[in-house]
């Protein structure tokens, strides 16, 4: 993990040789009873084919990719304005969830901080990065049907509220699929 750190600062994507080791080091949480989500990964095409790999080695379904739609000007104006407490790891936003007193957390008092990948210049290294590796993943998982887009404007909440009812509408549509397939050959 310290590895991967040294690069997330520098606003960099991590190699895939390191996430590949941490994927590794928690998969037995793939078979967790009421699934499990992967935030931030895949971030590669190669990520991506090693991980259908080892679904298929565990013989484990993907059943969805997430993808969360943003206008740039906002992603870069979230990631930016965001603040993280130095005791408690609370974390703020400038504009969107202020703390009372500025540069203070509400929680335990002590002064707030940007994150070094926060900064404008990392954010921008990013999203760079980002159109390079990660935008074709969405053709990748386009093609395989797993791909969910949710408009990631508004609230927390109603984020939230979207994600769980674009869930709920994959899995109604996979398990009446899925009934259809055990009927057997219609007439």
């Amino acid at each position: 993990m310290k590895a991967a750190l040294q690069y997330m600062r520098r606003g960099d994507l991590v190699p895939d040789s390191i996430v590949w080791e941490m994927v590794l080091e928690r998969s037995g949480c793939l078979r967790c009873g009421g699934g499990f989500l992967l935030d931030g990964f895949p971030r590669t095409l190669a990520q991506a084919e090693s991980l259908k790999q080892l679904m298929e080695n565990q013989r484990l379904d993907l059943t969805a990719v997430l993808n969360y739609g943003l206008p740039l000007n906002e992603i870069v104006a979230r990631l930016s304005g965001r603040r993280t407490c130095q005791g408690c790891k609370a974390v703020y936003h400038v504009t969107e969830r202020p703390p009372r007193l500025a540069d203070i957390c509400d929680r335990c008092g002590e002064k707030l901080f940007q994150r070094e990948d926060d900064q404008l210049n990392s954010v921008k290294v990013r999203l760079e990065a980002y159109e390079q590796s990660t935008a074709p993943l969405i053709e990748f998982y386009q093609g395989s049907r797993m791909l969910v887009t949710i408009a990631a404007g508004g609230s927390l909440e109603a984020i939230c509220d979207r994600t769980i009812a674009a869930l709920e509408d994959r899995r109604r549509r996979n398990s009446a699929r899925n009934f259809g397939n055990t009927l057997g050959p219609r007439p």
